[in-house]
C-alpha cells in the first residue's frame, strides 16, 4: 500500500512503511508573534500547519517547497538538508530530500542536468555528505525538473545493504512527479 504526498506542484508515491513532509517555510517576518514581540524558539512553531518541513527562513525570503522522505519516523526539528533526522537515523535509514531553489536558477549551470536521477550504488559517498557521521553515505544532485529546479540530496545509513537501499530511493525518485508553473 502506498501514500500520496501532493502539493505546491509535487505528487510522490510512498512505499509502506515510509513517511514524508511536503511543504514550504515560513521566513522569520511571518512567523513574528506582535503579541509577545518573539520569533518562536521551536522549528515546529516556524512551519507551516498543514505539511511541515525544513527550518525557518530569513527574513525576504522567497521560501521555496521543500521535501524530506524517510524509511523511519521523522522528527518534527529537521534542517533543509535532514540535520536532525539524519542523527537518529538507524543504520538501515534512507532520507531523501527535495530542496527547490527560486526560479532564478533555473537554466543554469549547476542545475543543467534535467529530470530526476536514478542514482547508482558507487555514487554514494561519505564525502558527500553536508555533515560526516560515521557510517552514512550521501549523495547530492542539482537538477531541474519541468523548469523548476531542485536539489535532490539522500543518506544512506550505512554501507551494509547500499544497494538494496539505493534501490528503494530510486524506487521513491520514479514515483514523483512535479508540475511546471
Amino acid at each position: 500500500m502506498t501514500t500520496t504526498l501532493d502539493g505546491h506542484g509535487i505528487s510522490i508515491d510512498l512505499p509502506a512503511a515510509w513517511e514524508g513532509r511536503l511543504g514550504v517555510r515560513r521566513s522569520p517576518a511571518d512567523t513574528f508573534d506582535r503579541e509577545t514581540g518573539v520569533r518562536p524558539r521551536s522549528l515546529a512553531g516556524a512551519l507551516d500547519r498543514v505539511a511541515p518541513a525544513g527550518n525557518q527562513g530569513w527574513s525576504g525570503e522567497r521560501a521555496q517547497p521543500l521535501v524530506h522522505l524517510a524509511n523511519f519516523p521523522l522528527p518534527v526539528d529537521r534542517g533543509d538538508f535532514g540535520s536532525g533526522a539524519v542523527d537518529v537515523m538507524g543504520s538501515g535509514g534512507i532520507l531523501v530530500a527535495l530542496i527547490e531553489y527560486g526560479a532564478e536558477s533555473a537554466g543554469t549551470a549547476l542545475f543543467a542536468e534535467q529530470g530526476l536521477p536514478q542514482p547508482l550504488p558507487g555514487q554514494f559517498d561519505p564525502n558527500t555528505l553536508q555533515r560526516r557521521i560515521s557510517g552514512q553515505y550521501g549523495y547530492q544532485r542539482f537538477v531541474t525538473v519541468a523548469g523548476r529546479p531542485f536539489c535532490v540530496y539522500i543518506v544512506i545509513g550505512s554501507a551494509a545493504g547500499l544497494g538494496p537501499r539505493t534501490a528503494q530511493a530510486r524506487e521513491v525518485l520514479a514515483g514523483t512527479r512535479i508540475e511546471s508553473r
